[in-house]
């Protein structure tokens, strides 16, 4: 999915170059609460399904020995799906010469073909559909998550940077903890588990639309072969090292992330002999407890680094806290255990969320194209989804059992390494 992207989460353009001369205007109430809106419908449609709805439909078709398998081929191939299409819808979206603006069209497509993945994957009745839904759905989603991160680059101005990503990240977490809520409702309803967050993500993108400014382009681009094409996935690391450095960094914690998030439903219900019906309470007040505190986390790391002007020391500290979270969790033999490691987890992420963005706009290499720049970037959020669910299903299997104190640990060392991924980043204190 992609998730995310960036040029910034936010999006602005980073000082120098002919970018820092452009004024962005300060962004109108309306607009950053549309912002807010937009951010969480995408990610309330999409993370639903990857959460809870993907694992309940896949244990409604399948045996339970091959179900953790089959979850893992499921999104696998959705990731692959979206890693590709994320950047390339982004760089659609600026050539874009539709009257209606270059971001809106691919907002309100890609929630509608989201719509149409989702509802084929609630209909199917084996793997094989499931996949082609959930590779629909996430194609879909990047396209409109290409076009949303590159509208908050073209309209949030430099010093308003750490504050737009706390506020983009408290929304990115408040997605699953609706989500998770909403599955506690319908779970022995498969058309409305799927359906009923996809038509709410639907309704708050329309709300941002109507109020974007997204003027349409004004020269038709220029026609660009096969090779320009191919070089959308591609920024040299030893041109823009600082960008290299950022990108490793989010692999590895979005790596640690999903290892373990594509499996929270069924570790509940193996480790902790819990029912499908408890296991999806229990992960919804988890869920819940996470939310809060990266929410919280979140708005403070984001006002925080903009006081100081510091991004890169909140980044080494919310690894290290993800990772102390995961060595919890691989001890945890209680629901009591299990939220407490929920809430250092919440603390990691949200002060991360809340100056990741901000960091990323200062080394994008290409001011003068967002939402490309933005979709290379996101390919470091939606590549370990490719492989997360691949490596976490090995390290279960081994030793011919349900091992996931091997998972939690490995995730925990692949936090520490995202943390000093980040050291050598100059750009930015």
């Amino acid at each position: 999915m992609t998730t995310d992207t960036h040029r910034s989460a936010t999006g602005a353009p980073p000082t120098g170059g002919s970018a820092a001369a452009q004024v962005i205007p300060e962004p109108r109430p309306r607009l950053v609460v549309g912002m807010a809106a937009g951010q969480l419908g995408v990610f309330i449609a999409l993370l639903t399904p990857i959460l809870v709805s993907l694992s309940l439909k896949v244990q409604s078709i399948v045996p339970e020995d091959d179900q953790v398998a089959s979850l893992g081929i499921v999104t696998t191939t959705g990731s692959v799906a979206a890693m590709l299409a994320n950047p390339f819808f982004g760089r659609l979206s600026d050539r874009t010469t539709s009257r209606f603006g270059r971001r809106r069209p691919w907002l309100v497509l890609g929630m509608l073909g989201l719509l149409l993945g989702l509802v084929i994957i609630a209909t199917a009745s084996s793997v094989a559909v499931v996949t082609v839904g959930f590779v629909i759905a996430s194609a879909s989603a990047n396209a409109a998550l290409a076009a949303f991160v590159a509208t908050v680059a073209d309209n949030v101005p430099e010093h308003k940077r750490g504050k737009i990503s706390g506020l983009l990240g408290i929304m990115q977490n408040l997605a699953p903890t609706a989500g998770t809520w909403i599955a506690k409702y319908f779970n022995d309803q498969m058309l409305l588990l799927f359906l009923v967050p996809s038509v709410i993500g639907i309704l708050l993108v329309i709300g941002y639309v109507l109020v974007l400014p997204d003027k349409p382009l004004e020269h038709k681009p220029t026609r660009e072969g096969f090779t320009a094409v191919l070089r959308t996935y591609w920024v040299s690391p030893r041109q823009h090292p600082d960008f290299a450095w950022a990108w490793l960094s989010r692999f590895l914690l979005t790596l640690a992330n999903w290892m373990f998030t594509t499996f929270r439903l069924v570790y509940l219900q193996h480790e902790m002999r819990l029912t499908a019906a408890e296991a999806t309470e229990t992960l919804a007040t988890g869920v819940l407890i996470y939310g809060l505190c990266v929410m919280g986390c979140a708005q403070a790391a984001g006002w925080l680094s903009d006081r100081v002007g510091r991004r890169k020391p909140f980044i080494a500290v919310a690894a290290v806290l993800f990772g102390v979270g995961m060595l919890i969790l691989s001890q945890s033999n209680t629901i009591a255990l299990f939220y407490c490691a929920e809430i250092v987890l919440g603390m990691g992420f949200g002060t991360y969320l809340g100056v990741d963005l901000a960091l990323v706009i200062d080394v994008l290499p290409d001011p003068e194209n967002p939402s490309k720049d933005l979709g290379v970037f996101n390919i470091a959020m939606s590549a370990p989804q490719i492989f997360a669910p691949a490596l976490g299903a090995l390290l279960i299997s081994l030793g011919g059992g349900h091992n996931y104190a091997i998972l939690l640990i490995t995730a925990s060392l692949v936090c520490l390494c995202g943390a000093l991924a980040i050291l050598p980043v100059r750009k930015v204190g």
